[in-house]
């Protein structure tokens, strides 16, 4: 089961690692260097003990060293999947849209994307949300349980949509 979660972290989709390179590129091209001006000026200054500008940059400093070696150890474990090259799109599967109904007919539409990339105020969940475990490999019409705070929920897949190959 370990080997199976450190592999579903490793997932993203074109446009999750375009974005998170993006993220790397903006806070090693501009951001630190930016901060590290200042951190410069801030020392140059005396007394650091009671400097804030020198404590707050440092500080910022180790933020943004502790993001950037995220990114990049992301980075170079994952293993970039494209969802419009997915050749079974009867059944759900890394970025598939899923559009599923619960029993009291409420409709949800949900993207299932990698761990580090899923947003949810635009409809994207991540491999490991429960909703994602519980649609994986179904069909559509099929009824699968999901896990909730408030219990199991019997959903529908309704549909089943993957990005056009370019």
């Amino acid at each position: 089961m370990a080997t199976e979660k450190i592999a579903l972290h490793r997932y993203l989709s074109p446009q999750g690692a375009a974005r998170m390179r993006a993220e790397l590129k903006e806070l090693t091209q501009k951001e630190r260097p930016q901060v590290v001006e200042i951190v410069s000026w801030a020392a140059s200054n005396g007394d650091r003990s009671e400097n804030a500008d020198y404590q707050y940059g440092k500080r910022r400093l180790r933020e943004i060293d502790r993001r950037i070696r995220f990114l990049t150890k992301r980075l170079d474990q994952a293993v970039i999947v494209d969802p419009a090259g997915q050749t079974n799109r009867k059944r759900v599967f890394f970025g598939a849209t899923v559009c599923y109904a619960d029993e009291e007919d409420r409709h949800y539409t949900v993207t299932i994307l990698g761990v580090d990339e899923a947003r949810l105020e635009h409809g994207e969940v991540s491999l490991q949300a429960p909703v994602a475990r519980a649609l994986m490999k179904a069909a559509v019409h099929d009824e699968v349980t999901m896990q909730t705070p408030s219990g199991p929920v019997l959903v529908e897949v309704l549909s089943i949509a993957y990005p056009e190959p370019a």
